[in-house]
């Protein structure tokens, strides 16, 4: 089958996949071969990463929670011998940050939870903020650091560390595949005066799960995740530029960006296609003409 599709079917490609359905399910549904659909992944991605790192700019957030979320590419990292740590295969986690008020998404990376990949995803997060904010992440201890470097004295950080119940496997128990009950909470003051009822991570971990829910490389217990770290993040950029201006929020009632006064109405998903291609033919001819 030609790789060039109409408008059309590729609409309705991109679609399928920011709704959660894998690659070869949508093979199955659209007739498209696969090898097409992770061409025009890639191609959307690639726009949809430009359109992002343009348009996140100069934003109002007030109160930011912070967390990474667990994948991996190509195999899980027990299993990745020595010899090929440097190739990128193993864990893959994503560093999301989400604003508490309009559930924008301003930042995300991909890449191993470590000091480096920590340090560059907080400096592309504080340069994207127009003003003082309260950050509340998890314990990791890693993040402590590159926000001290970032903000300086511009933020009010804290910590929450959540405690859980003893799991069990007896019968009648949590069992394995059930989440943890929370026992308690201990949230510490890092910098500045973070207020305490407003320091939280519910509504980033809720938007890990909308991740999950939507992204099929991140369900777990599948054979969907990804096989290339590059398309890993094409799909990424491709779910955060459809959740901010295409996903209307439940409780919002409206999309992130509007809530963020980044546009004045839902974009429908061509809208987002098109403007996403015309960012990146903008970075292309920027000598040539401005940007909208």
């Amino acid at each position: 089958m030609s790789n060039h599709l109409k408008t059309e079917r590729v609409t309705a490609v991109i679609n399928m996949l920011v709704e959660g359905c894998s690659v070869r399910s949508t093979e199955r549904m659209t007739g498209v071969h696969r090898d097409t659909i992770l061409r025009h992944l890639v191609r959307v991605g690639e726009d949809c990463a430009r359109l992002l790192d343009g348009r996140m700019r100069d934003l109002p957030c007030e109160r930011l929670e912070i967390d990474e979320l667990w994948a991996f590419v190509g195999k899980k990292q027990k299993h990745v011998p020595k010899e090929l740590e440097h190739l990128p295969v193993g864990d893959a986690w994503t560093y999301v940050a989400i604003d508490a008020e309009t559930k924008l998404v301003p930042a995300f990376m991909t890449g191993k939870r470590n000091e480096a990949t920590t340090r560059v995803f907080i400096n592309d997060l504080a340069s994207r903020l127009r003003k003082r904010v309260q950050i509340t992440t998890d314990g990791l201890k890693l993040y402590v650091s590159p926000i001290a470097e970032a903000f300086g004295t511009n933020v009010d950080y804290a910590s929450l560390v959540k405690q859980y119940e003893a799991e069990t496997t007896t019968l009648g128990g949590a069992g394995k595949y059930s989440p943890p009950k929370v026992t308690g909470t201990t949230k510490t003051p890092i910098f500045g005066q973070p207020v305490a009822e407003l320091v939280s991570t519910s509504y980033v971990e809720r938007n890990n799960l909308n991740i999950r829910m939507n992204n099929r490389r991140f369900t777990r217990l599948t054979n969907a995740h990804s096989k290339k770290l590059e398309n890993h993040g094409h799909h990424l950029a491709l779910h955060f530029a459809y959740y901010n201006y295409c996903r209307v929020h439940g409780s919002l009632r409206v999309t992130p960006a509007m809530a963020a006064s980044l546009t004045d109405h839902v974009w429908s998903l061509p809208e987002l296609l098109d403007a996403a291609a015309d960012s990146a033919y903008c970075s292309k001819t920027l000598a040539l003409r401005p940007c909208r």
